[in-house]
């Protein structure tokens, strides 16, 4: 199977690469690997300004078409899309603070949005000046989604939201959620769900409080709802599940290779810490790294072999269990490739800055929970069994 790019695609690339060129200097080019995993927090106000700039070239909403029309700033096959990633993270172009609203919610108002909320929503995320955040997890419901807690009721045209939301990113920056909320209090589990969004500037009936981790950061936040208006339902009332999974299939799509392209400059970074420090020596350790960039290859073709492909029930567990295990042992071998001075910070230790890691300390930490957000193993593989499979249905 030929996995390269044809020739329009790489005059694609030419011209991105023209554009990243010319337009990341100055300010920008000082965010230069800023908003990254473990450094979220970082640059907000100048990743925002960075975020319109990229609104300005026509470089967010690469092929947002639908029946009705184009609604981002240029045509762009599956193909073009990944090629603007690549660029993109070949420049060391800073971590996109408008990634949410851009990858997650903008196909979702595609395949599952009215064309009013499509008209409203996109236009904007694609000029960069409105800022997304999800609100699916809860305290008591975070790999299993279903059993979520907070409700919304109706209220006129739209509907009133309360209750809590965890390890949401952006919370602080974003101007809307979207909000998996129980409409129905008769129906359990994945029935009587609904998809909401939510305006987050609603002094005293939404409150972001930031989690504070063991770096010293705070990279998530807990959001609290009490009685907060939600204008808009995607889908209908109740048909927040089958919404949310089509959303959680598309973040496992062409993201997926935004994605591996972050993890290949991260395999880089260990392979040059083993180089320089001489644990390239170690037979053992050699052979870790080099299974870790075949397995990247890997991972790779898989995603460009499935790219654009529906129906597969288990693709996205596939995709997330393959990604978050590799990552993980990526993170554990920045460790060990440091050997003891893996465990020393690079300034030393202050009241004011007990927490100062390198940034292959910060991979570590933040890959611990690769496992574990956006689904759990376990949870992966129960849905493997179930939809793909065919075994029982686990009784919860």
């Amino acid at each position: 199977m030929d996995f390269g790019f044809g020739e329009v695609d790489e005059g694609f690339r030419a011209e991105a690469r023209e554009w990243l060129t010319g337009h990341l200097v100055g300010a920008y080019a000082q965010l230069a690997g800023v908003g990254g995993p473990g450094s979220e927090h970082e640059g907000a106000e100048g990743r925002q300004a960075w975020e319109r700039e990229l609104g300005g070239g026509g470089w967010i909403g690469l092929g947002w078409e639908c029946a009705e029309g184009v609604y981002g700033n240029r045509v762009a096959s599956l193909t073009q899309q990944v090629v603007w990633a690549e660029e993109y993270a070949r420049a060391g172009a800073p971590g996109r603070v408008g990634h949410i609203g851009e990858n997650l919610l903008a196909p979702t108002l595609l395949a599952a949005g009215d064309e009013a909320q499509r008209r409203r929503f996109l236009p904007a995320i694609a000029r960069g000046e409105e800022l997304w955040c999800q609100g699916y997890s809860e305290p008591e419901a975070g790999s299993d989604l279903a059993g979520l807690r907070t409700v919304a009721v109706r209220d006129g045209g739209g509907y009133r939201v309360s209750g809590q939301k965890i390890w949401t990113s952006l919370a602080q920056e974003a101007d809307w959620c979207f909000v998996l909320a129980r409409t129905d209090r008769g129906e359990r589990r994945h029935r009587g769900l609904s998809f909401l969004l939510v305006p987050m500037d609603q002094p005293g009936r939404i409150e972001v409080r930031p989690i504070r981790q063991m770096s010293g950061t705070a990279e998530f936040n807990e959001v609290f709802f009490d009685g907060a208006r939600a204008p808009h339902v995607v889908g209908g009332e109740g048909a927040g599940w089958r919404v949310a999974m089509g959303l959680l299939a598309r973040e496992r799509g062409v993201s997926t290779l935004v994605q591996q392209i972050g993890f290949a400059a991260e395999l880089a970074a260990v392979i040059e810490a083993a180089v320089r420090g001489g644990a390239l020596r170690d037979p053992v350790l050699h052979d870790q790294l080099v299974r870790q960039w075949a397995e990247l290859k890997v991972m790779r073709w898989n995603a460009l072999r499935t790219l654009g492909s529906a129906g597969d029930a288990g693709a996205p567990s596939v995709a997330k269990l393959l990604w978050g295990g590799w990552h993980q042992r990526l993170g554990e071998l920045a460790m060990r490739v440091r050997g003891a001075a893996a465990a020393l910070g690079p300034v030393d230790w202050t009241a004011r800055a007990p927490y100062e890691l390198d940034a292959l300390q910060r991979l570590f930490l933040f890959t611990r929970a690769d496992t574990l957000f956006g689904g759990s193993d376990e949870i992966q593989r129960n849905i493997i069994a179930e939809r793909v499979l065919g075994l029982p249905r686990l009784e919860r």
